[in-house]
């Protein structure tokens, strides 16, 4: 132990962390995977020490004490006076002489982009965008849910396709065969039972996200009800990237899109096709593209912008995590998706 890295990279969602520990040439020394990331549930010190295990982890893999700078990508970073609560709560562990917080969103993005420029949306648990530029401007939105006008991810997927289900089945709303499809994947007969098994918690709160997946497999189906909530989250992506694009002054200029989060990245037809369409039609010069390498690569890269590392430590860092990358497409696409 003993040496200082250039790079300690966070990436931290609301359901696992990824530590990268990054040397001045680039070189990714060690990593490590934690739980998630969760400060509105604990509380900040709390969600702090649940990082401490993966960084440590990370540190002595790396044969490192500290690195010069902390860049932490962090889910539930969603107000600036929050990222700067954070950041103070991690410079205080001494994992860095300089420590910056940006919402995790941005990890996103910088992973997708040779230049820190464009938009990202992220569709995981939750929705969220950000945009930046290389003069540091940048465009966000609170995505604190409903009350801040948010609509979408798998959270907001599944209640949408429960409460059109509810209605199918007692009569306040059309037909959909999501009434069906709903209670089955739980081996239950009605949305009623269903719907009691929840309220009552024989079902799990946090088992409601694996409704989205039979959401999406009944719109394969032709569902009309399931497919119009599939059509509704494409609405919300493309909404979100056009704003970020137009604060940014990007709308008229040739820019990516990054979308990612585990909805986006798993490329359902219906919604990838539908979000492409849309942004064809309203930011006609977007170029979107799906990031499928670890967000920890976009909190690596933006560290090293922080520090001025040159481009061929960026390149070498992205060749680590894109080698990575494409050695899990290959299983995906040798195995399948069920594997």
């Amino acid at each position: 132990m003993g040496l200082t890295a250039s790079v300690l990279a966070v990436d931290a969602g609301n359901s696992k962390t990824d530590v990268a520990v990054v040397a001045a040439d680039g070189r990714v020394l060690g990593t490590a995977r934690g739980g998630g990331f969760r400060p509105p549930a604990v509380g900040v010190e709390t969600a702090v020490d649940a990082l401490a295990d993966a960084v440590a982890r990370a540190l002595a893999a790396a044969r490192a004490d500290s690195a010069d700078h902390v860049s932490a990508c962090l889910a539930n970073a969603d107000l600036p006076v929050e990222e700067e609560q954070l950041a103070a709560a991690l410079h205080a562990r001494g994992w860095g002489r300089t420590v910056e917080v940006r919402n995790d969103t941005f990890a996103v993005l910088r992973a997708g982009v040779a230049e820190p420029r464009g938009v990202a949306v992220v569709c995981g648990a939750g929705i969220n965008c950000a945009g930046m530029r290389p003069d540091g401007r940048t465009a966000r939105f609170p995505a604190l849910g409903r009350m801040s006008g948010d609509w979408g991810g798998g959270w907001g997927l599944a209640e949408e396709a429960l409460w059109w289900a509810a209605r199918a089945e007692d009569g306040r709303g059309g037909p959909t065969a999501l009434a069906r499809t709903l209670p089955a994947h739980f081996g239950l007969g009605s949305m009623y039972a269903l719907i009691e098994a929840l309220h009552l918690e024989h079902i799990t709160h946090e088992r409601r996200h694996e409704l989205t997946p039979v959401l999406f497999a009944t719109a394969g189906e032709g569902d009309p009800v399931a497919l119009a909530i599939i059509d509704r989250l494409a609405e919300e992506v493309v909404a979100m990237a056009t704003v970020a694009l137009t604060r940014l002054d990007l709308l008229d200029e040739e820019a990516p899109v990054l979308l990612g989060g585990s909805i986006l990245a798993a490329r359902h037809p219906r919604l990838d096709d539908r979000i492409r369409e849309l942004l064809a039609a309203r930011a006609p010069k977007a170029d979107p593209r799906v990031v499928t390498a670890r967000p920890v690569l976009g909190a690596a890269l933006l560290g090293l912008d922080h520090v001025g590392a040159p481009p061929e430590t960026h390149a070498r860092v992205r060749a680590y995590y894109e080698e990575e990358a494409e050695e899990a497409e290959g299983a995906y696409d040798e195995h399948g998706a069920g594997a």
